[in-house]
């Protein structure tokens, strides 16, 4: 018995000395990714729709603004969504960009975007922002009030 016992014990030991790491080292190097600037093109692209989205939206006229939009939200879109929207752009003001970028959403991809102010004034706390996709529909508009 007392030799089973000193055999398992031997075992026992070596394999707890097995699972030992010795040496490892953790890097935690976050990746920064550099986003690729959005070309002049694709920009004034971009800009023409948001603002034919803007006139569309003034007048109300739908069959305009669902041509628009991209598929993955025309069917989230209501008439309740797009008065909110609306509500937050100013139609007597105009908008300028203040910024072209990418805008990342939950899902984890990045989409162009273009952020704007109305004219004249100098803060961006009234920023407008429009996400689209590559083809130039818009996938979203985040008014500014």
């Amino acid at each position: 018995m007392k030799k089973l016992l000193l055999g398992l014990a031997l075992v026992g030991g070596q394999l707890i000395f097995a699972q030992k790491i010795t040496g490892a080292k953790v890097e935690n190097s976050p990746k920064k990714e550099q986003q690729a600037s959005i070309s002049k093109e694709k920009v004034s692209v971009y800009n023409d729709n948001f603002l034919k989205f803007v006139e569309a939206l003034q007048a109300s006229d739908r069959t305009a603004i669902n041509g628009l939009l991209s598929d993955k939200v025309k069917e989230i879109v209501t008439d309740d969504v797009l008065k909110k929207v609306k509500a937050g752009i100013d139609p007597n003001k105009k908008l300028e960009i203040l910024k072209a970028g990418y805008y990342k959403t939950m899902d984890g991809t990045n989409h162009p975007s273009i952020k704007y102010k109305y004219a004249g004034e100098s803060s961006s706390k009234e920023a407008i922002t429009a996400v689209f996709e590559d083809d130039g529909k818009i996938l979203g508009v985040l008014p500014a009030k």
